[in-house]
């Protein structure tokens, strides 16, 4: 498949962006890719920001590989209900839960409806995030810092605390980090520190899930610069038609080029593997 090299010059207001008035709209499904199979049958998936970009494109995945899903979103409605009627045309069940993961009780909500609807929680990918561009960390506010930390850290937190009280031997956490936790990036200062959070949390919490024989493990993938609603969202038109032209591979990647790390670290291929980065960040090397 030809992935865009760059895009045309675009904005949207509000956080975390609509899919729908992408323009090109983010490539979160392929066949080359994405492939039907059975190593996550009958499993129960939540993913939260699941209505689109990444999120989205590993819901699909998910689901071509057997698993119920359930999306945990964020006003984005008609995102989400777009998701919800591929994954049923796929064949397995999509249940939607709209709300803020920044609040600790609509996620320990959510655990419980999931539970009630089908019995059990094998998987939890913490996806959501927001971002807010600033070129001087004087001018950052008190609003968006909250803001970016209630959904990217206090969410990943919470939803992993709630998580914790269902899943059993064999069940799964992966974390969306980002290469900015690790190269950092001079206008997502806060975004970044969030996401070296999220690195760290997951590193800690692998050791004691496994000194604890909990059985169950927690990763992360750190994606670079991938094409979702939260560019157009976050960064002025001329930024967003060079988005990922700096990347060693010279493009943006696509959700759809993600959605394979979240399917094999959730698998039992990935069995032997805790505490873990998977890079997909178009050729950026980082040694940490």
């Amino acid at each position: 498949m030809d992935f865009p090299k760059s895009f045309p010059k675009q904005e949207q207001n509000e956080q975390p962006g609509l899919e729908h008035e992408m323009k090109p709209e983010p490539i979160f499904d392929d066949p080359e890719y994405n492939k039907k199979g059975d190593n996550l049958k009958d499993k129960v998936a939540i993913i939260t920001g699941g209505d689109s970009g990444i999120g989205k494109a590993v819901a699909i995945a998910y689901a071509k590989q057997g698993a119920n899903i359930v999306i945990v979103y964020f006003n984005e409605k008609s995102d989400a209900e777009e998701t919800k009627k591929i994954i049923d045309g796929i064949g397995t069940k999509c249940t939607l839960i709209d709300g803020d993961i920044g609040d600790s009780n609509f996620c320990d909500s959510v655990l419980e409806k999931t539970t009630q609807e089908f019995g059990k929680v094998d998987i939890l990918v913490n996806n959501a995030a927001v971002q807010f561009e600033c070129t001087d960390l004087k001018q950052l506010t008190n609003e968006n810092f909250d803001k970016t930390f209630k959904t990217n850290v206090y969410g990943t937190f919470y939803m992993t605390r709630a998580s914790l009280k269902y899943l059993k031997a064999g069940g799964c956490i992966i974390n969306t980090a980002s290469v900015t936790a690790y190269k950092g990036n001079e206008t997502l200062i806060d975004y970044s520190m969030t996401k070296g959070a999220i690195v760290a949390f997951t590193r800690s919490l692998s050791t004691a899930l496994a000194k604890g024989k909990t059985g169950i493990r927690i990763n992360a993938v750190a994606p670079g610069p991938i094409w979702t609603p939260l560019i157009p969202a976050s960064f002025d038109e001329n930024k967003v038609s060079k988005f990922g032209s700096d990347t060693p591979l010279g493009r943006a990647g696509q959700p759809v080029e993600c959605a394979g790390a979240y399917v094999f670290l959730a698998s039992k291929c990935a069995s032997y593997i805790t505490g873990q980065v998977i890079h997909v960040n178009g050729g950026e090397i980082v040694n940490a």
